[in-house]
């Protein structure tokens, strides 16, 4: 009997992912097809990493030209390509350095490592004791590092146990960071807008206060724009909106043009002078491929202005959500096009309403059980959200119906 490719993965692939039930086989722009050949606008974007849109055609003869030319050396050995990127990602975000990873885990590892490391050589704080804090909620990746300092139930279970060194703050709570705050710590980790966690804004305001706090405490403030940055928000950097320049940044999925993993670890001197040889290390991290498409993604994000587009058509589109007035919608929230509907789990789980928006060509996906994040290429035009809020005020109305009739 012949297997579908939904089939192999189920068979051969570990679950531990619970994917939508279509099979993807080829993607231009917002757009995505399956296996049917149905077409799909893309809501998604592989989670902000695919902002540039599918296959951009730049993106994929940058691409194709390295790899005919120089793929993978491993950091033993300079290239022409790896500088010239590290030097455009510092003077885009203010940053006087960078290490390059290949993803986001990888990133927040080396910015942990790099935090501790400067809190002993530079701010004199005892072997074994440095302290970090992040928020709860948070989502900074799946290392057994980093879920140590989740607040996630599912994504603690059974994988203790877990490096200690790491409190918890509520988010969006000035007043609970200064009170962490001990003279062991060395770093404040955040996501400017808190992705995973359910598309949470924080108040105005709040980010520019804390790297107050952390200046005056002299802890580095590590700020995961993982999600965030390059034009997510409608900034380059989401912290730009709190006019924050943090002491570290971290950088991935949309900075490989949504053709590589590309991750960076941005940082003033001081911090990323702690690193000597041997310290730490990726072989796969910095290499030409990547650093040639990733600097390609820079310039391409720039050039064609995708951070003002993201303000002005994630203000449209907010706009527009606001608008569908429906019992099974308790919220918009967001900033550029960065976007979460809250649907009442009274009536619905999110993932349901995702199912029925595949089944009209949009795809989505939920998050915590009643967020639909919606993240599009920063590419899409006006006329597709327009496409994508007609379905979603279809669904919306549809569901509703039916749960009058149930109720009824």
């Amino acid at each position: 009997m012949m297997h579908t490719a939904l089939q192999y993965e189920q068979k051969f692939g570990a679950h531990n992912y619970a994917p939508l039930p279509v099979v993807l086989t080829r993607g231009e722009g917002v757009y995505v097809w399956d296996d049917k050949g149905n077409r799909y606008i893309d809501m998604m974007s592989a989670y902000s990493a695919v902002s540039h849109g599918h296959c951009h055609p730049e993106l994929i003869e940058t691409l194709t030209s390295q790899a005919h030319q120089l793929a993978v050396t491993s950091r033993a050995f300079y290239t022409d390509k790896l500088g010239p990127f590290l030097e455009k990602a510092c003077q885009l975000t203010g940053q006087a350095r960078a290490l390059p990873m290949n993803t986001g885990a990888e990133a927040v590892e080396t910015a942990l490592k790099a935090a501790r490391k400067w809190a002993y050589t530079i701010k004199k704080v005892a072997p074994n004791r440095a302290h970090i804090i992040a928020c709860e909620n948070n989502f900074h990746g799946r290392t057994i590092t980093i879920v140590g300092m989740s607040s996630e139930a599912q994504y603690r279970d059974g994988f203790g146990p877990f490096p200690a060194g790491f409190s918890l703050i509520p988010y969006g709570d000035a007043a609970a960071l200064r009170a962490a705050i001990t003279p062991d710590t060395a770093a404040f980790i955040v996501e400017p807008i808190q992705g995973e966690g359910g598309i949470i804004v924080p108040p105005a305001g709040w980010l520019r206060e804390c790297a107050a706090i952390c200046r005056e405490q002299n802890v580095l403030l590590i700020a995961d724009e993982i999600q965030t940055g390059l034009g997510r928000t409608g900034k380059l950097l989401a912290c730009e909106h709190d006019g924050v320049v943090p002491d570290a940044l971290l950088l991935g999925k949309a900075l490989g043009g949504g053709l590589l993993p590309v991750s960076l670890f941005l940082s003033r001197d001081d911090v990323m002078n702690v690193f000597t040889p041997g310290d730490h290390g990726s072989t796969f991290g910095g290499n030409p491929l990547a650093a040639h498409v990733a600097s390609k993604a820079l310039d391409i994000l720039v050039r064609d202005k995708l951070s003002a587009r993201a303000a002005e058509l994630g203000e449209y589109f907010q706009h527009a959500l606001c608008a569908i007035r429906s019992p099974l919608v308790t919220e918009v929230r967001g900033k550029g096009l960065m976007i979460g509907l809250v649907i009442n789990p009274r009536y619905y789980a999110a993932r349901e309403i995702c199912l029925r928006l595949m089944s009209v060509g949009v795809l989505a996906k939920e998050t915590h059980g009643t967020i639909l994040r919606l993240t599009p290429p920063l590419i899409i035009t006006r006329e597709q959200i327009d496409t994508v809020v007609a379905a979603i005020t279809q669904v919306l109305t549809e569901a509703a119906a039916n749960v009058v009739h149930i109720q009824g």
